[in-house]
């Protein structure tokens, strides 16, 4: 098992640094939310409103994103983590609301263009060497979270405001981004193929994978950014057990991507696809309905032990099951669809808290993740077809 753990991290090495740091540094950013809220003198759906210009740029940036894979080659996707480390410092020092909302635009800009350069380098080197890489690049997204999360916690119980903790994610993120490196880093295939070329075409396939991602992702970001806020405000907890809420839903999901690194190779993976939105929808509910922090914490293991398994699945099965042609397009295609859900489910979350209750946001996280269970058939008979 340690050997074949070993070939796994050889092969994703250049990969594993940026997926750490964007873990890093959305794990700080979601456990400053609540000093956020209070430096800024806002509601949830206030932060909500400001954070709807994150997907705004994010969106962008993954339609530049190609262009960028070809002008900057094999440098392209450690310039995009250092410039993502960068931006990250931004919001937290933003002196006011407007000003805030534009250091989101930086971040979300240049997590966008990370997003797509990264997982269509691992769609490549998965395919490349016969293996599967997904779950493990995932978890360390994951685990970096957790450790980010925690930190800024015991940072937050010390009295350092967002300013000083984003800049150290910052700085931490810009110092690992040189990990990136590689001799011939060069993403292949983002451009589109000339008319009547092979893989000109995508179909449906990217774009049910990309639905599949996008549910898990909303639920998933969701969850993380507005469940440090749920314990503290609706259930009274301290500030270090809102930051544990976060902590442990990445950290479940970092350990069950590990676990499930091996998992994905003997089931299923379209079964694997629906059982983990039930056991996520099951884990959004039991938060939902906590009456004590421990409980939440309880609700967001389960959330994260299904969640865990449905974005690495359905990124992997658009990677295997695209034409070799248009792989690299199929993914960046599933990607912008999938982080669409990444960036829009906190401020969505964060207005129907506004409605009715963070409780209640948690419950729509729930029914939102059984939608899995009607886009994974649609994604086997997609792929058959194809």
């Amino acid at each position: 098992m340690s050997a074949r753990l070993s070939v796994l991290m050889s092969a994703a090495r250049p990969v594993l640094p940026p997926f750490a740091a964007m873990g890093v540094l959305w794990g700080a950013f979601a456990a400053c939310v609540p000093d956020q809220i209070a430096r800024l003198g806002l509601t949830e759906a206030g932060m909500g409103l400001l954070l709807l210009f994150t997907p705004v740029a994010a969106v962008a940036a993954m339609l530049a994103a190609p262009v960028a894979g070809r002008l900057l080659g094999r440098v392209a996707l450690p310039v995009a983590t250092a410039a993502m480390g960068l931006a990250f410092v931004l919001p937290g020092w933003a002196p006011g609301a407007m000003l805030f909302a534009l250091a989101m635009l930086a971040a979300g800009a240049t997590t966008g263009m990370t997003d797509v350069l990264m997982n269509a380098r691992v769609a490549a080197i998965e395919n490349d060497r016969i293996l599967h890489l997904m779950n493990l690049c995932h978890a360390v997204y994951s685990l970096g979270y957790a450790a980010a999360a925690l930190a800024t916690g015991a940072l937050r119980a010390a009295g350092y405001g967002p300013g000083v903790v984003l800049g150290l994610a910052g700085a931490v993120v810009v110092v690992i981004a040189l990990a990136a490196l590689e001799r011939d880093g060069r993403i292949l295939g983002l451009s589109r193929p000339a008319k009547g070329a092979a893989g000109r075409n995508l179909g449906w396939l990217p774009v049910l994978g990309g639905g599949v991602v996008l549910i898990a992702f909303l639920s998933e970001n969701a969850a993380e950014s507005w469940s440090a806020l749920h314990i503290e405000k609706t259930l009274g907890g301290s500030p270090a057990e809102g930051a544990a809420g976060p902590a442990v839903l990445a950290l479940t999901m970092g350990l069950a991507r590990l676990a499930g690194q091996g998992l994905i190779t003997r089931l299923n993976p379209f079964r694997l696809l629906s059982a983990g939105a039930v056991v996520a929808a099951t884990g959004a509910a039991v938060a939902a309905a906590a009456s004590t922090p421990t409980m939440a914490h309880a609700g967001f293991i389960i959330m994260g032990l299904g969640a865990s398994v449905i974005a690495p699945t359905a990124f992997s099965l658009v990677g295997r099951l695209a034409a070799p042609a248009s792989r690299a397009r199929a993914v960046a295609r599933a990607t912008m669809l999938g982080y669409m859900g990444y960036f829009f489910g906190p401020p969505i979350l964060g207005f129907v808290a506004s409605l009715v209750g963070l409780r209640g946001a948690f419950g729509v996280a729930a029914v939102a993740l059984l939608a899995v269970l009607v886009l994974a058939p649609a994604m086997r008979r997609a792929s058959s077809q194809g």
